[in-house]
């Protein structure tokens, strides 16, 4: 196939994301409040290539994310009972088989989000869809992360990885897909340090750790896929120690323009882990 034939193949959408602008002070982006954030939103519409329709699948060692085949035996994602007590071990299971890695932890609970459209019980107890392009955790952020779970202090580190697992139980289409950037696109004078927080009922920051906000460049090459099913995942990179593979991946929910006005609200959760390997 030539380069100009694998360019015709591809499928297209346009979206509006929002990046941020660097304004010097604290920047301070909040999960469940966005009216709360510090900083100035910039938003700009973006190409969103399908990357179902890629003539190579995008990866983790090479864009920073891939499409992954993850069978779960949890039938509801609501049941938070029971998705504390089995998803875990699906996930860990799952990851180190991926890696290789020597240890595999989860880096802190499930996160269960739902669309602006869902109704009002699930918008009223989960974080909000997060429509900001964003890393999850910064190298410092990364770091303090590890050294809190790891499971070993008392053995040398060679390597550790931190990986998302983002599912979706809201069945296809979706109305708003996660959107991720290659990694290769983005130029690290592009990262801004953010502070992510995440605050009560009464807007008190409660939890707080350094994150990740990204300025908008032209060149970010954006992709999604679309109508995935409950037994797909897609998995990305939030950080790595090995500097040869990508150690951030920019990431944000927009509209879908091509979902039809119908589609049942995007139910997703999302899972952080931490891989470790030693000496």
């Amino acid at each position: 196939m030539t380069a100009q034939q694998q360019i015709d193949r591809l499928r297209i959408v346009e979206g509006e994301v929002n990046y941020a602008i660097d304004h010097g002070g604290l920047i301070r982006f909040h999960a469940k409040n966005s009216a709360l954030d510090t900083f100035t939103y910039d938003p700009h519409r973006m190409s969103m290539i399908d990357a179902r329709t890629c003539a190579e699948a995008p990866s983790l060692d090479r864009e920073g994310f891939a499409l992954m085949h993850m069978p779960t035996a949890i039938d509801d994602f609501r049941d938070r009972a029971r998705v504390e007590a089995e998803h875990p071990g699906e996930i860990i299971s799952f990851i180190r088989d991926l890696t290789k890695a020597d240890a595999v932890v989860i880096a802190g609970p499930g996160a269960l989000r739902f669309g602006e459209r869902a109704a009002r019980d699930d918008r009223a107890q989960n974080s909000r869809v997060a429509r900001l392009v964003h890393s999850d955790t910064s190298i410092d952020g990364s770091l303090a992360f590890e050294g809190q779970y790891n499971p070993h202090p008392e053995r040398t580190l060679r390597r550790t990885a931190h990986h998302n697992i983002w599912r979706t139980f809201s069945p296809p289409p979706q109305d708003l897909p996660l959107a991720v950037c290659d990694f290769r696109s983005v130029r690290e004078s592009e990262l801004i340090i953010a502070q992510a927080a995440f605050d009560n009922d009464e807007g008190e920051v409660t939890w707080a750790f350094e994150a990740l906000l990204f300025a908008y460049s032209p060149a970010h090459r954006w992709h999604f896929f679309p109508d995935m099913s409950r037994d797909e995942v897609l998995v990305f990179k939030r950080y790595d120690s090995d500097r040869t593979q990508p150690w951030f991946v920019p990431h944000t929910a927009f509209e879908d323009p091509s979902a039809p006005a119908d589609a049942v609200p995007r139910a997703s959760i999302e899972m952080r882990t931490i891989s470790y390997w030693y000496d």
